[in-house]
C-alpha cells in the first residue's frame, strides 16, 4: 500500500469558549491514502471541522503530529506551511466562497496567483481545463450571482483542483443543495477522484452521500470511533 497522503497522529486540540474549555480533539488518529474517497461522520460538536482543519494545515494541534506528504507540519514556518497547503491541498466550502466581482475563470485561477513562476497564459489555460472538467465551459465569463447553487459548487471544485493537489477537503459540500443537484455533485467528485486519483476527505450528514463512499470515518467527542472501508486506488494518483 502506498504511503499515506496525510497522517494525523494522536491529535489533541482545545478551545476556550467563554468560561468553558472545549476539548475539540482528544487523541484522534487517522491515515488517508492516495485515491481514497472518504466521509467523516459525527454529530455537531464532535470535532469534524477541527479534524478537517488539522488535515488542511489550517490549524495546529496542542499535541500530536500532522504529517502531510511525509513532512511534519509542526516543524514548518507559517510561510512554508502556506506554500505546502497551496500546492498539496484543495478546499471546497459549504458556502462556495467565490469572489462575487470575479467571473468563473478568475475565481478558478485564484490559487495559482500566489504560485511564483506560473505565467498568465498558463494560469488561464489550466483554469479553462478545470472548468471543462466540471462541465461549465459555457459559463466561464459569468459572475457567481448568475449561477445556480450547483454551478457555484462546481466552480468551487474546479478551483480546488487547479493546483493539482494530492488531497481535497470539503466541509459539508452538499449541505446547501437539493437532492438532485447533490447527486450530480457527488457523481462529479467521484469521477474526478477516479480519473485523477485525488484523495477526497469530506464531512457530511447526508445519508445518500455516505452510502456512496468507499470509507466512512466516525468521530464523536473528539475521538475516532472507527475508520472502516477500503482503499479504492492504493497505487496512488495516475
Amino acid at each position: 500500500m502506498a504511503a499515506p497522503v496525510v497522517s494525523l497522529v494522536d491529535l489533541h486540540k482545545s478551545y476556550r469558549l467563554g468560561e468553558t474549555q472545549v476539548q475539540a480533539l482528544q487523541g484522534a488518529s487517522l491515515d488517508l491514502h492516495p485515491g481514497e474517497f472518504t466521509a467523516l461522520v459525527g454529530p455537531s460538536g464532535s470535532g469534524k471541522s477541527t479534524l478537517l482543519n488539522m488535515a488542511g494545515c489550517i490549524d495546529q494541534p496542542d499535541r500530536g503530529q500532522v504529517l502531510l506528504a511525509g513532512r511534519d507540519v509542526s516543524r514548518l514556518s507559517d510561510d512554508e506551511r502556506s506554500r505546502l497547503r497551496n500546492r498539496k491541498i484543495g478546499f471546497i466550502f459549504q458556502s462556495f466562497n467565490l469572489i462575487p466581482v470575479l467571473d468563473v475563470v478568475e475565481n478558478v485561477e485564484l490559487p495559482l496567483l500566489i504560485q511564483p513562476g506560473i505565467a498568465a497564459a498558463e494560469r488561464r489555460e489550466r483554469a479553462m481545463q478545470a472548468i471543462a472538467e466540471v462541465e461549465l465551459e459555457g459559463f466561464a465569463r459569468q459572475r457567481p450571482d448568475r449561477l445556480s447553487g450547483g454551478q457555484r459548487q462546481r466552480v468551487a471544485i474546479a478551483r480546488a483542483l487547479i493546483t493539482r493537489p494530492v488531497l481535497v477537503l470539503a466541509d459539508e459540500p452538499t449541505a446547501n443543495l437539493d437532492s438532485a443537484t447533490t447527486q450530480r455533485i457527488v457523481d462529479l467528485m467521484r469521477a474526478l477522484n477516479e480519473t485523477r486519483g485525488v484523495t477526497f476527505f469530506f464531512s457530511t450528514h447526508d445519508e445518500n452521500l455516505i452510502r456512496q463512499v468507499a470509507r466512512v470515518v466516525h468521530i464523536s467527542d473528539g475521538r475516532i470511533l472507527d475508520a472502516q472501508g477500503v482503499v479504492p486506488n492504493p497505487s496512488g494518483p495516475r
